[in-house]
């Protein structure tokens, strides 16, 4: 022990005292430390001993601290702040981006993905914010989004395409056997019509059945497509989607694509960040493993 700092005690009797002295109970001390009770004691009286005084009181109820015992303890727990402060700053700040997406992108796209994000980048905190409504990325803390749309979305936002808007329709296997292959009208009026706040069916049914009236039986809405998804894996109905968004559902088996045919649209999922934040570390790396995760989709 340096002269400069006297005859200290032993720290691991500092932080035994330093924790009973929280608690005032050997046990509860024993177990936080990961240590026998009799250990605790242990070191507490080695603490005693060499400072010559007592710090706790025996009493009939468990410890209490005595006079001196309150005030070591107070300037003990600051001496192991500043420790902790001190070490703490050693360390390089953690890397995270906050990304803001919709809620189908969201649970249909990326967390399927989050795995392997993890694996390359462990060093980067991804936080997602779901949520339909337009975010603020000054407000909100946001880095980047991913929205619907067509370009330009806004002065001073970088845009890049992530996801061409391209709409297939998906049914259960199941339901597909039961009403039989929805290959005209007759057959697909037996059908729920699953929507979503896109509500693509008319302009869907126009590509499949140019001539036909578009009359069917039954709709059942929703607020989200992840939700008309879910719908069709469940057998409700046909749901009409991102191929993206339903490409691993059509690989597991759990939904088919009856017809065959896309709906190309003129938007897409687009990577929106303000243009002076794309030079973090962060952003380029969650960037360019998106771009990544698309490029192969595309």
């Amino acid at each position: 022990m340096s002269e400069e700092f006297g005859h200290l005690p032993s720290l691991n009797a500092l932080r035994t005292f330093e924790v009973v002295a929280r608690h005032l109970n050997f046990r509860i001390a024993a177990d936080e430390l990961g240590v026998t009770q009799s250990a605790v004691a242990q070191q507490v009286r080695a603490l005693e001993q060499h400072l010559g005084l007592r710090l706790f009181e025996r009493q009939s109820r468990g410890l209490a601290l005595t006079e001196s015992g309150r005030s070591y303890s107070l300037s003990v727990r600051r001496a192991f702040e500043l420790i902790a402060d001190a070490t703490q700053a050693l360390r390089p700040a953690p890397l995270h981006l906050t990304i803001s997406v919709t809620p189908t992108f969201a649970s249909k796209w990326l967390i399927p993905r989050l795995p392997d994000f993890s694996r390359q980048h462990p060093q980067i905190d991804l936080r997602i914010l779901a949520s339909e409504r337009l975010s603020s990325f000054h407000n909100d803390g946001v880095d980047m989004a991913v929205r619907y749309g067509c370009p330009p979305f806004g002065p001073g936002l970088h845009s890049e395409l992530l996801l061409e808007q391209a709409i297939v329709a998906v049914v259960s296997p199941g339901l597909v056997q039961r009403f039989g292959a929805p290959g005209d009208l007759q057959v697909l009026a037996r059908y729920p019509l699953l929507h979503d706040a896109h509500n693509l069916w008319p302009r869907f049914l126009d590509l499949l059945f140019p001539e036909a009236l578009q009359a069917t039986a039954r709709n059942v809405r929703f607020n989200q497509t992840s939700l008309a998804i879910e719908a069709a894996v469940a057998g409700q109905g046909i749901a009409l989607a991102n191929r993206f968004f339903v490409a691993r559902d059509i690989q597991a088996g759990r939904l088919i694509d009856p017809f065959g045919a896309t709906l190309q649209d003129e938007c897409g999922f687009y990577l929106l960040s303000p243009r002076r934040v794309r030079q973090q570390a962060p952003f380029a790396v969650v960037r360019d493993w998106l771009l990544g995760q698309t490029r192969g989709d595309r």
